[in-house]
């Protein structure tokens, strides 16, 4: 008689534990969606469907100015964070194994690893200083600041990218006489392309969403939309931070499924 797997599924309370947690997860955000619909200006109390607080959240200056700076930093945060862990992802790839790569793995990845609180704080005295030094007071410092933290988020789907891909195209090309240049432009990049669109993805997901580091070094008259609801909820919170939240859910969906799409294995 053959031997039964060992399934964690067919453990006694799995599926229990499993819808208890989904609705611990998702039905607070359901919630949320649910009154950003609400016709009154309650946050708890359902007083009918409505789109007015999507009508005010679209014709709130405030809201698109932070929403428009909130675009500028991430498009820019998950361009150079990207272009940074791809160099550093094709040199921690593409060579023999060498003395103290981990460490360079390691400290790539510090941001993941450290509390997001101890980085902003951390970035928060350097800009300090250089803002003292030079009295620039612009969006620099936060496209910057999120640059750092975003690169090991694009680091990771690029590097695992690279290393499941075969080398044998590569090799061919230089027996046929390819440049390095050549060999990168013309089969490494195209092959790594998905990764490195995922990567890009995920960082610009991962600046947009940013709260922590953004309310340490933004100078003043600098909110983004995470900030900005922020504080809303200080004051008078109304259905129109709902809103704005289901807005940004909705994008957020929208790069991860195709983050999901550009990285999950065929076949």
């Amino acid at each position: 008689m053959a031997e039964r797997r060992f399934e964690v599924a067919r453990l006694p309370g799995f599926a229990t534990v499993a819808v208890a947690t989904f609705v611990m997860l998702y039905l607070p955000i359901a919630t949320l969606v649910t009154f950003s619909f609400n016709a009154g200006s309650s946050i708890a109390v359902w007083e009918g469907f409505s789109l007015h607080w999507y009508a005010d959240a679209w014709n709130n200056q405030a809201v698109k100015d932070a929403t428009v700076r909130s675009l500028v930093i991430a498009v820019w945060a998950a361009m150079i964070s990207t272009t940074v862990a791809t160099l550093a992802a094709l040199g921690t790839t593409r060579r023999a194994a060498f003395k103290g790569e981990t460490f360079i793995y390691v400290a790539i990845n510090q941001p993941l690893m450290v509390p997001e609180i101890v980085t902003a704080v951390a970035l928060m005295i350097l800009f300090g200083m250089v803002k003292v030094a030079t009295g620039y007071q612009g969006l620099g410092y936060l496209i910057l600041a999120h640059s750092a933290f975003c690169i090991p988020f694009a680091y990771l789907p690029i590097r695992a990218r690279l290393e499941g891909m075969d080398l044998s195209l590569e090799s061919a090309a230089a027996d046929l006489y390819a440049s390095p240049w050549q060999t990168f432009r013309f089969v490494t990049l195209p092959l790594l392309g998905p990764g490195i669109l995922a990567g890009a993805m995920l960082a610009f997901v991962i600046s947009l969403d940013d709260v922590i580091i953004t309310e340490f070094v933004k100078s003043g008259g600098q909110d983004t939309l995470p900030t900005y609801m922020l504080g809303q909820m200080r004051r008078t919170m109304t259905p129109e931070v709902n809103a704005i939240s289901t807005a940004l859910l909705a994008l957020t969906v929208v790069l991860l499924t195709a983050f999901f799409l550009l990285t999950r294995k065929k076949g």
